[in-house]
């Protein structure tokens, strides 16, 4: 995969011309040059010189009066599946690219090369040669950024032949984690974590010591940055007026700790010399949805971290959240290095949480190709499924919702209309309405589904069911929705997670398949989507020969559990339409 093309040489260019222009750039001196008439082929040592051979040469240098073309050397029949996307922002996190490679086709494998380069290069795998191609013309000049992709076809062996490889998961993190990445400050494509997405830690600070913080000509910042290897934002203009402005900073855990003590450092110093008597506590700004996980059943968590820390931990009310400011504070008090300590277990705590639904939006991703998770709106201040320029700073730097935008893979079939038996607390039945059956009627029209509360079988039942009908991205909208609902409006505390049960109907033919041999297929489906999963046993099946399969969890849990039980159902029905069509034809085969 190292041989190059070289084109639009001019006729007088010779191979000593090439060399030479080789050591200029300081490239390794090349095992092969094969000159032709106005173009060449170059065998460079290995994949690095290669990528930097092209990234440093292609379109910018010109021999003899001609700007040279540099690109890899790929015979047609070899220009299948695999492709190479170079000059990605080193900042650019994998689920921006993940979503950005999704919108061109099923992507089987993403591995990350090692490079001198200050840019990231990935070597990509699409499903078919169409979907490589359509990437190919889409990604080429792909604005992030600065920065324009280049996107090239690298060899593919399985390409010549007909037996392709076996699929791997999309995304293919174990291929990435092959290489030994440059470490960089940054949880983006220079970070050796690459399995952990960047997640920044928000500190809100006395408007008082922001000048002290940033320091004479910025020099003070400066200093904390280069120190710790951070980016440190501080978002002055944000809330005019304020008493306290956030501060974002983005690094590896260790980093965002150092920096926050050096922070802390600074405020405490300022703080004497101006003999401020009022005590500063650490505050850290996290999304509501993550902070009921850092609290732990019963506080536990919370109660744990203090007792090992010496803090006194409090966490704002969940009153004070808006659409538009989904963060709660949390305030630790305690010395110095006890709130560091603090700091260091809370973010952990933060940081687990936010990477479990990380990875739980991109399970969701595949289980429905194509779904356009930024559109959906339930994850819009909380989860990086927006691309960076899509935030627009609203109070503290929040992510507004956005309207429904591109490609949408459930208008090209009519798929599958599902019902699904939805239960909420009895209590929560007029939140869920609204007003004259405003918020219903909203919801049923957001997600395109039909949304029916069944009437009461009794007047103290604690429970009611509710009825969604519709296709699995409406399922997903609606369900999402309603979960999210049922938070905002305290049916559950801050220090639970929204756990509700969900009834779908199966096929009896499919309720063994679903439950296994010996529970077996039962107890993988809870152990990979962390819901409870239960088939009752001895259920009489309805009129249309289908029983229940109960699921409880919370959102993300249910929505695996109930597209992995689907996947089931559809099997099912596949392997009997194909005996039924077997026993169709036998008849005609025995004339």
């Amino acid at each position: 995969m190292n041989k190059l093309y070289v084109g639009n040489l001019s006729p007088s260019v010779t191979v000593e011309d090439l060399e030479q222009l080789f050591g200029e750039r300081e490239l390794p001196a090349p095992e092969q040059v094969l000159l032709k008439s106005g173009y060449a082929f170059v065998d460079f040592p290995d994949q690095n010189s290669a990528i930097k051979a092209i990234e440093t040469l292609s379109g910018k240098v010109e021999l003899h009066g001609k700007l040279i073309e540099v690109d890899y050397s790929v015979p047609k029949k070899l220009r299948s599946r695999k492709i190479q996307i170079r000059n990605i922002p080193p900042h650019l996190q994998w689920e921006v690219l993940d979503g950005l490679l999704a919108q061109y086709g099923t992507v089987e494998n993403v591995e990350q090369v090692n490079t001198d380069t200050e840019t990231a290069v990935v070597n990509v795998t699409y499903a078919t040669k169409e979907e490589a191609k359509v990437a190919i013309e889409k990604l080429t000049g792909h604005q992030f950024d600065d920065y324009a992709l280049n996107v090239s076809y690298i060899m593919d062996m399985d390409g010549a032949s007909p037996v392709q490889a076996p699929r791997t998961r999309r995304g293919g993190r174990s291929s990435r984690d092959q290489g030994t990445p440059q470490p960089g400050p940054s949880g983006g494509f220079g970070s050796p974590r690459l399995r952990q997405p960047d997640f920044p830690l928000r500190m809100l600070v006395p408007t008082q010591f922001v000048g002290a913080i940033i320091g004479k000509e910025g020099l003070t910042i400066k200093n904390v940055t280069k120190q710790t290897q951070s980016k440190v934002d501080i978002h002055r203009k944000e809330n005019a007026g304020a008493a306290e402005k956030p501060i974002t900073i983005h690094s590896t855990p260790e980093g965002c700790s150092s920096a926050c003590r050096m922070i802390l450092d600074i405020m405490e110093k300022e703080a004497n010399e101006t003999k401020t008597t009022e005590e500063i506590p650490l505050k850290i700004l996290a999304h509501n949805s993550l902070v009921g996980r850092l609290i732990g059943k019963e506080g536990r968590n919370l109660k744990k971290i203090e007792e090992e820390t010496g803090t006194k931990i409090t966490i704002s009310s969940l009153q004070d959240l808006t659409i538009y400011n989904p963060e709660r504070t949390i305030t630790v008090k305690g010395s110095l290095e006890a709130c560091c300590k603090a700091e260091v277990e809370i973010m952990k705590k933060l940081r687990e949480a936010y990477e479990n639904d990380i990875a739980a939006i991109n399970q969701q991703a595949n289980l429905i190709p194509g779904l356009n998770l930024n559109a959906l709106g339930i994850f819009s201040s909380g989860l990086p499924v927006l691309p960076p320029a899509a935030a627009a700073a609203g109070p503290r730097g929040a992510v507004p919702p956005v309207a429904p935008t591109g490609y949408n893979p459930f208008l090209q079939q009519a798929p599958e209309q599902e019902v699904v038996y939805l239960f909420i607390p009895t209590q929560a039945v007029g939140a869920l309405i609204g007003k004259k059956g405003q918020h219903i009627k909203q919801l049923a029209h957001f997600a395109g589904a039909s949304i029916k509360i069944a009437p009461a079988e009794s007047p103290d039942v604690a429970e009611r069911m509710v009825i969604i009908t519709g296709t699995p991205e409406a399922q997903f909208k609606a369900q999402g929705r309603i979960f999210g609902k049922l938070k905002e409006e305290n049916f559950f505390s801050g220090k639970e997670e929204v756990k509700l049960e969900t009834h779908i109907k199966v096929p009896s033919t499919a309720a063994g398949r679903v439950i296994g041999k010996g529970g077996k297929t039962v107890n993988e489906l809870q152990n990979l989507t962390s819901a409870e999963v239960i088939v009752p046993r001895d259920q009489t099946p309805d009129e249309n020969d289908e029983v229940f399969v109960k699921i409880s969890g919370h959102f993300f849990a249910s929505q695996t559990a109930q597209r992995k039980i689907r996947e089931i159902i559809q099997q099912v029905k596949q392997q009997e339409q194909k005996h039924q069509q077997g026993a169709a034809v036998s008849p005609h085969h025995s004339k």
